[in-house]
């Protein structure tokens, strides 16, 4: 039989302004503004054989770190269904993914996003091999994030290195609810360069998953101020980006991360996915801010680890503090060096 395959490896990212709530399938309730990271990214390979007979049957395994996993087979499977009707040929053929994370999955640092955008990925590139054609789409990249999407609202924007956005804003030309696309508005040095030290607090599975987060958005009666400070502080971080403001930029990031958590928080029933540790290094961190000038801020997921960012300049001095300072809150001294990153990478076919 023609069995043939594909190899992605597609970055998690942090959210800059962040998204929280859906409406419709998968659309966002506001844009959203992340970077792409460089060294925590899942590594995807797709095996597909054509089938003997074609049925409309879909034929599908998925194996997570070399073993089959069939609570996220049921998941991927859910979501091969989903877009289907935009890759037609599945029907042709078996198909069979072996996906590992080089960072905990299902903990906060958004392992969906790189998972999801690498899979969707090998399935473009799967499409242009056996059909030679991407069709009804402007691009390949453009394709991907729109399939990520229906997998995971994050993974839209995990097709693209540096910045990327995701959500309509009319300061956004080419933006839209649909896909993610790269920022073409101006970025000034100050951010070409950021560093993301994520502090691993707990490596374990958050106890509420994000598809349950945002379902219970719908409710808060504190959401609709959420889209509008969200929508508010994109706006005030394009200037921010352009300008190289730093102090602006640190209070924009860290107010979207504070406001991502109080919507946990107002949620009915409430949850709260920081931990004693992740409150301790915030803390730890203003101190530090305080009395070193130096440019420094921290962002938050959906879970307790914290991502420390700041340029490339300062990071010998915030490497000793994060050693002096804050491995103590972290599980077992784990923490990941990590930086701005050019995006999903095709290792081969």
């Amino acid at each position: 039989m023609n069995t043939n395959e594909i190899r992605w490896q597609s970055p998690s990212n942090i959210a800059l302004i962040k998204y929280w709530g859906k409406r419709s399938f998968q659309l966002p309730m506001n844009p959203s503004l992340s970077i792409s990271l460089k060294q925590s990214f899942t590594d995807t390979r797709l095996v597909y054989t054509r089938k003997e007979r074609a049925n409309t049957d879909l034929s599908f395994e998925f194996y997570f770190e070399d073993r089959r996993n069939l609570g996220f087979e049921c998941k991927i499977r859910n979501w091969l269904i989903h877009v289907k009707p935009h890759l037609e040929f599945l029907d042709d053929y078996e198909l069979k993914v072996y996906s590992s994370n080089n960072f905990p999955h299902s903990s906060g640092i958004a392992s969906s996003a790189s998972s999801f955008s690498a899979l969707a990925l090998c399935l473009c590139s799967m499409e242009k091999e056996v059909t030679n054609d991407i069709n009804d789409f402007d691009s390949f990249e453009q394709k991907a994030s729109y399939l990520a999407r229906l997998g995971s609202g994050s993974a839209s924007r995990s097709i693209y290195g540096k910045f990327a956005v995701w959500g309509k804003s009319d300061l956004i030309p080419g933006s839209s609810d649909e896909y993610a696309i790269p920022l073409t508005n101006p970025v000034h040095e100050n951010f070409a360069d950021l560093c993301d030290s994520i502090l691993i607090v707990a490596s374990s599975a958050k106890k509420i998953s994000s598809t349950v987060g945002h379902h219970l958005m719908e409710n808060n009666p504190f959401a609709e101020a959420r889209y509008g400070v969200a929508k508010s502080n994109l706006n005030k971080m394009l200037d921010v980006l352009k300008s190289g403001d730093e102090k602006s930029f640190i209070r924009i990031v860290e107010n979207e991360a504070l406001s991502l958590h109080a919507m946990f928080l107002t949620s009915s029933p409430g949850y709260f996915l920081c931990l004693p540790g992740t409150l301790s290094i915030i803390n730890k961190i203003r101190s530090y801010c305080e009395t070193s000038g130096l440019f420094l801020c921290f962002t938050l997921d959906a879970g307790p680890n914290v991502h420390l960012l700041y340029p490339k300049r300062f990071q010998t001095a915030i490497h000793a503090f994060i050693k002096s300072e804050l491995l103590q809150y972290c599980e077992n001294e784990r923490w990941i060096d990590d930086e701005i990153g050019g995006g999903p990478y095709f290792i081969g076919s």
